[in-house]
């Protein structure tokens, strides 16, 4: 099964600092029917302004992933970790039995564009961890390449979760394929350009949503970058 929502679909909210598209249920916005999709629950786009961000705040119990498109990111927490994340990079925070943490736009005059995702963790209360790894534009280029995992892809960085997260970057005209399990579920997002995935068409913004679908077929339609996500069905 393959569900398409589309871009305009999305709940969005726009706070003047940040332009928001929130993919499940967030914050002020709550619908019973759009709480996660496997042990996916969160999946944000944020658009944040020069000098802006989020202050110290907390979390626990999640595995929290932030891809970053364009701009620089600054995080600090209470571990001691502090670093700038620029495009191409991926953090992965273990919020596990608690962290504090904040998140800033790192310049004073470029607006940062960022993905956020928020996996279900198999295991609580855990100590928590963060790392951060950049990945190429030619790394990615013309294939689905993992960037996330249980630990098992040595390349990779690590969540407690029986999870896949895959960046992309194709050229108009470029396939890439991926096999997954049965009973599992994937999650789609089409970042710029437009795809066919199976025969459905993808455009910038888009997002499927996968149930049970084994043989995934990618072909890209334009210039695209997308980011794919293989999860277990429940947590």
């Amino acid at each position: 099964m393959i569900k398409v929502i589309k871009s305009n679909e999305r709940h969005h909210q726009n706070f003047g600092w940040l332009d928001t598209y929130w993919h499940f249920s967030f914050d002020t916005y709550y619908d019973p029917d759009n709480v996660n999709w496997g042990a996916l629950r969160v999946f944000n786009e944020d658009v944040i302004q020069p000098g802006q961000g989020f202050p110290m705040h907390g979390h626990r119990d999640m595995e929290i992933i932030t891809y970053v498109l364009s701009g620089t990111l600054e995080h600090q927490d209470n571990m001691g970790n502090k670093g700038v994340i620029r495009a191409g990079e991926v953090q992965v925070m273990s919020a596990g039995k608690g962290v504090m943490h904040a998140e800033y736009n790192h310049s004073k005059e470029e607006p940062l564009h960022l993905l956020q995702l928020w996996i279900l963790p198999r295991t609580r209360r855990l100590p928590p961890r963060w790392e951060q790894r950049g990945f190429s534009r030619d790394e990615r280029g013309g294939k689905l390449l993992p960037v996330i995992s249980d630990g098992d892809l040595t390349s990779t960085l690590h969540i407690d979760q029986d999870a896949l997260v895959f960046v992309s970057s194709l050229k108009a005209g470029e396939r890439a394929a991926h096999q997954s399990r049965a009973r599992r579920k994937g999650y789609l997002f089409v970042i710029e350009g437009g795809i066919g995935l199976n025969g459905t068409a993808l455009a910038r913004g888009d997002q499927a949503r996968l149930d049970d679908e084994k043989q995934l077929q990618l072909e890209a339609k334009q210039d695209s970058e997308l980011i794919l996500l293989d999860l277990p069905d429940a947590r």
